[in-house]
């Protein structure tokens, strides 16, 4: 079973989203703020994660950031899915080693876990 930590500060989402993953088969990690989500990709060692940018704490960009520098995780792919459509965040992502930049808005929860289950199958 591929294990996900979805690190998102709106639990109605975290709920929504967990649900939809764990419906498909994933085991769903839940961090609701940055700096212990990164503690989480750390402890746990996910097959992906899936991560907000705005969030309590350290933003995702710094988690992101973090996580790309320690050799053990920096191949784990990182989905960012967040409200943020502005070009200069998606290249800023990108360049810090993001898989995937989805904007929340664009996507249901069923879209989301069919982009999860795509890179995970690769």
């Amino acid at each position: 079973m591929k294990k996900i930590l979805f690190i998102e500060d709106e639990p109605s989402l975290q709920k929504a989203l967990s649900v939809s993953l764990k419906a498909q088969g994933f085991e769903v990690l839940s961090a609701f703020d940055g700096e212990s989500g990164l503690n989480m990709v750390k402890e746990s060692r996910p097959d992906l994660v899936l991560l907000d940018l705005i969030l309590p704490k350290m933003d995702g960009f710094t988690v992101l950031e973090e996580l790309k520098k320690i050799s053990e995780l920096k191949d784990t792919p990182v989905v960012v899915l967040t409200n943020l459509d502005d070009t200069e965040d998606v290249q800023k992502v990108l360049d810090l080693g993001a898989t995937n930049y989805l904007i929340k808005a664009s996507y249901n929860t069923e879209d989301i876990a069919d982009k999860i289950k795509e890179i995970l199958e690769k």
